[in-house]
């Protein structure tokens, strides 16, 4: 099947503009029946755009917590795993049993086309903002984190470190800054669409664009280009990753920029042809556990919607950071990467 994500997002804002809501199914929990069944099944294929470590740091906590299941993990950009589901349930290939990408304007999409099966945790009926959750019960908001400018405390004096997107501009930094792409990291894709919503608006782009920068591909590499040393300052990049540097004594340090910071929603939902169905809400039910939840704010360094996770010292509380939102429903992501191909040559 030949995939045309601008074709088929096209009718996405007004499809879900007058589409009927169902009701969402009642709550579930781990009972000792969907365990047996989920151990029967015995593994559980997750489509993660999480960073791999993370990713597999939750994946070998659920088996210890639930032996004989094992997670196979699937690691890859938002925008590479959507590709992929789209081409699997084109052509009839049902191997995923959980999907979770940080970009929301997929599962509009997915809901849309009938590849979801509707699923609601307890925990997040009880604790998850209505907001944060589809109504059907057929996604909800696994993670969350920042997309934020960053640089190398080593190669950049604080007093000379950039404030503001803004400060991205100025000559000294031209052939000195690493980025990561919209058309493969969903981060980058909400990212972009949300500044350039902004008053920075697209011109902020195309002046970075004359920058020299060194373009890489997922969110997950600028922070790591700037602890190698390769370039002393990142324009965007997941949050995440620059806290888990620090923490481990890496000299980086994130910027939280005035005129604001994307905030990146990533949703995970079961898939309705689930090869594991018993696994696939187990697994997706541990997802949105406190344990879970905690994991990820403390090995992962994401954010949660879960009232008791705790943060760790030291970290920025979102109460402190001006946050840039997006809509995903008005999301075109082929607009937004031609026009970034077009200022940026990739």
């Amino acid at each position: 099947m030949s995939v045309k994500p601008a074709a088929a997002l096209a009718l996405v804002a007004a499809l879900a503009a007058g589409a009927a809501h169902s009701q969402a199914p009642a709550p579930y929990d781990a009972t000792p029946q969907l365990v047996a069944a989920a151990q029967k099944e015995g593994k559980v294929v997750w489509y993660s755009a999480t960073d791999v470590q993370v990713a597999e740091k939750l994946a070998r906590a659920f088996e210890a917590k639930y032996p004989g299941i094992k997670v196979q993990v699937e690691r890859s950009g938002a925008e590479r795993i959507f590709q992929r589901i789209n081409q699997e349930y084109g052509s009839k290939i049902h191997n995923a049993d959980v999907v979770e990408t940080s970009d929301a304007v997929h599962f509009i999409h997915f809901k849309k086309q009938g590849w979801l099966q509707p699923a609601v945790p307890s925990e997040v009926a009880k604790f998850w903002p209505k907001d944060e959750r589809d109504p059907d019960g057929q996604f909800a908001v696994y993670r969350a984190h920042l997309s934020v400018i960053a640089y190398n405390t080593k190669l950049v004096p604080k007093e000379q470190a950039p404030k503001s997107h803004a400060d991205l501009l100025d000559p000294k930094w031209n052939g000195k800054i690493v980025k990561a792409h919209p058309g493969y990291s969903g981060t980058i894709m909400t990212g972009t669409q949300a500044l350039s919503q902004s008053p920075l608006g697209w011109k902020y782009f195309e002046a970075l664009g004359k920058q020299k920068i060194m373009q890489v591909q997922s969110s997950t590499e600028p922070p790591k280009k700037l602890a190698a040393g390769e370039r002393p300052v990142m324009a965007d990049g997941n949050e995440y990753n620059v806290f888990l540097l620090k923490e481990s004594g890496v000299p980086i340090e994130p910027v939280y920029a005035p005129e604001g910071t994307p905030l990146v929603e990533g949703n995970a939902a079961i898939l309705k042809n689930a090869p594991n169905p018993n696994a696939a809400r187990l697994f997706y039910h541990f997802m949105f556990t406190r344990e879970a939840q905690q994991l990820n704010s403390d090995v992962g360094g994401l954010r949660s919607f879960h009232p008791e996770v705790k943060e760790k010292a030291g970290r920025m509380p979102l109460s402190q950071i001006k946050l840039l939102h997006s809509d995903p429903e008005k999301l075109d992501p082929e607009s937004i990467k031609k026009k970034y191909e077009e200022y940026f040559g990739t």
